[in-house]
């Protein structure tokens, strides 16, 4: 028997505007929107001053991920229950290639890691990191298989960073399969020469981590990727946008007729370069590539997402714990890169974006979730509307939660905001109908989650 669930009396927000109303849930589906009368045996969750938003979609994920000769601490159970905390019902992570002349073999490793232990649905870009012949025509299968994002690294010299010309072929080959490119753009060459002199001199703290990846570094590598991409007639999407003279580079591009976008990260409109400042391991913790900026950017940042330039905001979520994050206290570069934001993505976006008057919350759907779905071709995913997946999030905007330890679902022994308080919370998180996150408890057994096929073309295969 069909389970049906009315959430009633709250304010549905999409990415067109906000109103009063019902969302009626046939098992997996939305079955209805509106004024809904509740059929004879349905559940009825009453959302009466609360906000019905879509799940939230993470497009920018490393769980499991090997890096730095250690493991990204959350694993596919626990970093989607931190997923469904924090309102996401669908992420997208990275499958890193680990051989020089295959992809299968990658995206069968990352789908053993995640099969049957995720708690909401989730996809895979394909990250590579050695553009053989091979490699460029597994592309296809790939695609085919439903990963039709690949990302390519224009940084970490002599482990993740391909060349110029490896970044135009597989440009060219995504262009033919309707895929979409991805790219880490810094300017790998010139931050392996500053870490060097920088270590040289003895400047082995945190924060030396920033000073050794300038700003121009990445505004130089936005620049040479949509040049790039310009020539091929390729579409680009640029991930992880730290600062303005990068954003620039994009809006640039834009202007001329590229198809280029790109995403920031919480993170870089909240945190600042100072966080690297911090003593001892307290300053590791804040390491993540780019790093964080001078505040001077947060401005300028959310102007960018206001405008659509950068189209979205995810997390980049890439947690070490205390003991990995120490191992680089006598010299920065041994710092494994990433933090530990999946969790923080709403309420932080809630306080420092729709309360402080930078976005309104139509946009905070648009940039969290509609705009994700249609880029990435998640077709049943990203909006409150009959059809869609029954992925659906309400918010308590009266309901504070204290971050910190003792409220966090991410594996790792410490929060970066810890101390502070949302003013606004989580109270229900429903993936495909399936109440996962209810007011601080997860209900799903690992498993719930499933594997999502993406079609960038324009007739899109099945969603699963």
């Amino acid at each position: 028997m069909t389970e049906t669930t009315v959430i009633a009396n709250g304010t549905v927000v999409t990415a067109e505007g906000e109103f009063e109303g019902d969302v009626l849930i046939e098992g997996e589906t939305i079955s209805a929107v509106g004024k809904v009368a509740a059929p004879d045996g349905a559940t009825v969750v009453d959302a009466s001053g609360c906000f019905v938003l879509p799940g939230l979609i993470d497009n920018h994920t490393h769980l499991s991920m090997p890096f730095m000769g250690t493991m990204s601490s959350d694993d596919y159970d626990t970093g989607t229950q931190a997923a469904a905390a924090g309102g996401v019902t669908c992420l997208v992570d990275f499958a890193i290639q680990q051989h020089p002349d295959d992809l299968q073999s990658t995206l069968d490793e990352w789908q053993g890691r995640a099969d049957g232990a995720a708690h909401v649905d989730y996809g895979f870009h394909m990250a590579i990191t050695n553009a053989s012949e091979p490699v460029i025509e597994e592309m296809g299968a790939m695609s085919e298989a439903g990963v039709c994002s690949f990302k390519l690294f224009m940084a970490y010299k002599g482990a993740l960073m391909v060349r110029d010309d490896e970044l135009a072929l597989c440009m060219e080959r995504a262009r033919d399969l309707d895929a979409l490119t991805m790219v880490h753009a810094e300017n790998g060459d010139i931050i392996d020469l500053l870490v060097k002199r920088a270590l040289a001199r003895g400047d082995t703290s945190a924060i030396h981590h920033a000073l050794t990846r300038p700003e121009w570094v990445e505004a130089e590598a936005t620049g040479r990727a949509a040049r790039i991409a310009e020539s091929t007639g390729a579409t680009l999407f640029v991930v992880h946008v730290t600062c303005a003279a990068a954003a620039a580079e994009i809006e640039a591009a834009q202007e001329r007729g590229v198809r280029v976008t790109g995403e920031t990260c919480f993170q870089y409109l909240v945190n600042d370069i100072d966080d690297l400042r911090r003593p001892g391991v307290e300053g590791c913790r804040y390491i993540c590539s780019p790093p964080l900026r001078d505040a001077s950017n947060h401005e300028p940042l959310w102007d960018y997402v206001k405008r659509g330039v950068l189209e979205s905001i995810s997390t980049d979520h890439c947690p070490f714990n205390y003991e990995q994050k120490s191992r680089g206290l006598e010299d920065f570069s041994l710092v494994p890169n990433g933090l530990a934001l999946i969790q923080h993505r709403l309420p932080k976006l809630w306080d420092d974006g729709v309360n402080a008057g930078r976005i309104t919350r139509p946009e905070l759907i648009a940039r969290t979730s509609t705009t994700i779905a249609q880029r990435f071709g998640l077709h049943r995913k990203g909006a409150v509307m009959p059809g869609k997946d029954a992925d659906i999030v309400v918010l308590d905007p009266d309901a504070p939660r204290d971050y910190g330890r003792q409220n966090s679902f991410m594996n790792v022994d410490y929060d970066l905001y810890e101390g502070e308080t949302a003013t606004a919370s989580v109270r229900h998180t429903f993936s495909r109908g399936t109440l996962v996150y209810d007011r601080g408890q997860i209900l799903t057994e690992p498993g719930h989650g499933r594997f999502v096929r993406r079609s960038l073309r324009p007739e899109p295969v099945a969603s699963r």
